[in-house]
């Protein structure tokens, strides 16, 4: 196989982060302990704390004090990829490396009508990590991508019952990616194949509505832009077949475009009587706009170093849940997801169908300060996918978990 076809045909996946997504294609949803412990079934509609600017900004006008939330998630996620392919029957376990994810947000009501916020957030990243001894090392090395979102919102109430939110969203984004000759080169299967590495800062937008048909029953609708990461970098060819300069190990400056897609998410809360409310939402995402992915430099042959071109459909994800109020300090709750698979599956990004089963407690210590643990295991389908001409299966669950602290002035 020679390296004109492995630099066109490898699973280059690049829009991809410090930690491990759980939800469809790399988009990432762990926002929250107290969200994660519903299966963030109804979490912009509910508004129990500030984590609500991060699905619906038009929420904050719930709030009648200055509220602060900040969370911490653990992401221990298990995935094992078995080659299947004409002579190599070979197998690698915990290919997505745990993480840790923050997140923090602040509201502050202005008068009756209007409040405004701060979110800082990660909507979208994944890592993949392969050992330097897998035979298929052109389609799968390291891929990462960092992700870090800072948004400012506003919010206005329109009357009692109909409030508007919108926000931007300033996003810093940072790839990496590496490949190396695994089977090409049986005796030296970590040599390094190639590198590519970026960073960069792109904007977007958010808005949000939230109806309150009475205290106890509410809607909400919001929408995420699309966000296009135009990453300029370095790209490095070990091989000398890339680049036109044909020195092995030459560095040069490259570009690529990843597009974040879109999503829009519908949700309702119902409180049934005192003790018992239940919660849910469905989320739908533009992943057709995810066509390919395309390196390119005016000094790599053609004005191509790297082309792989995607396989991705829109996609929906359902929850439901329900909240039980023990008393005034205790409250239990627990929730189930269907996640859609949005992509094909690759070495990079192990696509699959995905099931949430979450369950999650709040302890309101006082009126100003409560804290919020949330536990979910995620079980995704076993797949079977070609790459490259071979065959492969993937085994891919996870568990997570989260813990929050929530203060109003």
């Amino acid at each position: 196989m020679s390296i004109k076809i492995n630099r066109t045909a490898i699973a280059v996946t690049i829009a991809l982060t410090s930690l491990h997504a759980h939800s469809a294609g790399f988009q990432v949803s762990e926002h929250s302990a107290s969200g994660l412990g519903r299966a963030f079934a109804g979490e912009a509609a509910i508004a129990d704390n500030a984590s609500v600017i991060a699905r619906n900004p038009a929420a904050m006008t719930m709030f009648d004090s200055i509220a602060v939330s900040g969370s911490m998630s653990y992401i221990d996620p298990q995935i094992d990829i078995t080659a299947k392919a004409k002579g190599i029957n070979q197998k690698v376990s915990d290919v997505a490396p745990t993480a840790i994810v923050p997140a923090g947000y602040f509201i502050q009501p202005i008068n009756d009508q209007l409040a405004w916020g701060l979110a800082l957030t990660s909507n979208y990243g994944f890592a993949t990590d392969y050992p330097k001894d897998f035979h298929f090392g052109t389609d799968a090395g390291k891929t990462s991508l960092l992700t870090i979102n800072l948004n400012p919102n506003i919010a206005y109430r329109i009357n009692e019952q109909f409030s508007i939110g919108g926000g931007v969203s300033v996003v810093y984004a940072d790839a990496e990616l590496n490949r190396h000759y695994g089977g090409l080169n049986p005796s030296n299967p970590s040599k390094d194949l190639i590198e590519l590495k970026g960073d960069t800062w792109e904007w977007g937008w958010n808005l949000g509505a939230l109806y309150e048909v009475n205290g106890d029953n509410r809607f909400a609708l919001s929408y995420r832009s699309q966000v296009d990461l135009n990453f300029e970098g370095d790209f490095t060819d070990y091989t000398g077949g890339i680049i036109s300069d044909p020195t092995a190990g030459k560095t040069v400056k490259g570009k690529l475009t990843v597009v974040t897609p879109a999503s829009a998410e519908f949700a309702g809360f119902h409180q049934l009587n005192k003790e018992f409310a239940v919660h849910y939402s469905v989320q739908w995402t533009q992943w057709s706009k995810f066509k390919e992915l395309r390196a390119t430099s005016d000094q790599c042959k053609d004005g191509i170093c790297l082309l792989k071109e995607e396989q991705f459909e829109d996609s929906f994800r359902y929850s439901i849940g329900a909240t039980y109020t023990i008393n005034p300090e205790w409250k239990v709750r627990s929730g189930f997801a269907f996640d859609e698979q949005a992509g094909k599956a690759t070495l990079s990004i192990p696509d699959t169908d995905r099931y949430w089963y979450s369950a999650g407690m709040t302890y309101t210590h006082s009126r100003q300060l409560s804290f919020d643990l949330g536990f979910t295991y995620l079980y995704g389908k076993s797949s079977e996918f070609k790459e490259s001409g071979s065959t492969f299966s993937a085994e891919n669950d996870a568990f997570l978990t989260a813990a929050q602290m929530n203060y109003r002035f």
